[in-house]
């Protein structure tokens, strides 16, 4: 499958909320390796679902150096989140070319299934956590510059607005 086309902020469609996946077949696995193809091809370390136009409850994720550690979260929920907060830096290939800084846990504990269906649990913290949290929000409809002022937020969707006229 070819790599998958990621819509961009302020497309209304990254506010939907994703419906969790109830079947495990041929079709999922497929949506999960095109979504790994077009992170890995972007390049970013995660994408969920929703940034591809499809609304299910899927993530794939790789914060590894040599890109070759990819995780598969499927239905994923956060358990618990650490007390303590830590200040990350992120982006999102969705909100291409803005870096800003975004306060969350330091550390999450996840549940999810994986492409086959099986059940598993994570305990993450570090970059990894912060790609988790990032992501799920994406599936719950939230993207990372919802939590900047709405001054960046405006001025991130001018700037945004404006490159793709000027790409057209």
């Amino acid at each position: 499958m070819a790599a998958l086309q990621i819509l961009k902020y302020p497309d209304a469609r990254l506010h939907t909320i994703a419906k969790p996946v109830e079947v495990f077949d041929d079709a999922l696995r497929e949506l999960v390796s095109a979504m790994a193809e077009t992170m890995y091809e972007a390049p970013g370390i995660g994408l969920a679902a929703t940034q591809v136009d499809v609304h299910q409850r899927v993530i794939v994720i790789d914060v590894s150096e040599t890109k070759n550690q990819l995780k598969v979260f499927i239905n994923p929920e956060i358990l618990d989140s650490g007390g303590e907060k830590r200040v990350y830096e992120e982006g999102c290939l969705s909100v291409p070319g803005v870096y800003e800084e975004v306060e969350r846990p330091a550390s999450v504990r996840v549940r999810a299934l994986d492409e086959h269906g099986k059940p598993f649990e994570l305990q993450a913290d570090g970059l990894l956590a912060v790609c988790l949290q990032h992501e799920i929000d994406h599936l719950n409809g939230r993207v990372f510059v919802q939590y900047l002022s709405r001054l960046k937020q405006s001025r991130i969707r001018t700037k945004l607005l404006k490159s793709d006229r000027e790409a057209a």
